[in-house]
């Protein structure tokens, strides 16, 4: 198996050391190989290696200044290495180079419910929803910030349309709640591997930062599991 192949293999595995092993082996070979500069920034950053991710997005951003996928994943490692300043520019950026694609605001509106700005955080869902009204995952999170801050109407009904799109069937009384416990946990997406079932805050709000981004917010398969998987495991909803 070529090194690039098994590092990837085993990212999936939740074998982030392996996995770094392999995709410096192949930067070792191939230098200017952007693929996989960046794979190394995001496995970096699933060992917590932010500095190091930094690094990498630098370089890619450097030779390709204008790619909001690279600016965006670099605004995210600014937030986790708490330059929440400098990391909101990037966000901005990222979204004014796409202001039609969906995934940039519900990007922006996570990382303003994760800094505490849950009004800016609703405003950037429900320009998610205006672009693609099938956005479960927007309607759902939308919800959640509602709930904390006591609109318990509105709530209700973003929950409801997040519950009505992925056909979620829940009990008419005592529904499992979609309020995840603080705005720095963000449950891995579907079933996690055996190497991934620590449920610390660090593990959960670092290692899954990326995943949960890409995977909710571009795969309607994935944003199912996502609601599902929260759903099952938190406190109930009162409303």
């Amino acid at each position: 198996m070529k090194a690039f192949d098994l590092s990837v293999s085993y990212f999936k595995e939740g074998k982030f050391e392996e996995a770094l092993e392999e995709i410096n082996k192949c930067l070792n070979s191939e230098a200017n190989n952007l693929e996989y500069r960046f794979f190394r920034a995001r496995v970096s950053s699933r060992l917590g290696k932010f500095e190091v991710a930094l690094a990498d997005f630098d370089h890619l951003i450097s030779l390709e200044p204008f790619n909001p996928t690279y600016i965006s994943d670099r605004a995210v490692v600014l937030h986790l290495l708490k330059r929440n300043q400098e990391a909101m520019v990037e966000f901005d950026r990222a979204l004014n180079l796409e202001p039609l694609n969906p995934y940039r605001y519900s990007s922006r509106a996570y990382f303003k419910d994760r800094i505490g700005d849950f009004k800016g955080a609703i405003e950037d869902y429900e320009k998610a929803i205006e672009l693609d009204p099938e956005d479960a995952v927007a309607y759902n999170n939308k919800g959640i910030i509602e709930e904390k801050l006591g609109y318990m109407k509105e709530s209700k009904n973003s929950f409801n349309k997040a519950d009505d799109l992925i056909g979620y069937k829940g009990p008419s009384s005592n529904k499992e709640t979609i309020e995840q416990e603080s705005k720095s946990n963000f449950p891995p997406i579907g079933k996690p591997s055996d190497n991934e079932k620590e449920t610390s805050e660090k593990k959960l709000s670092f290692s899954g930062y990326f995943d949960t981004l890409k995977g909710v917010f571009t795969n309607k398969h994935t944003q199912k599991e996502f609601i599902d998987f929260i759903r099952s495991g938190f406190k109930k909803r009162t409303i």
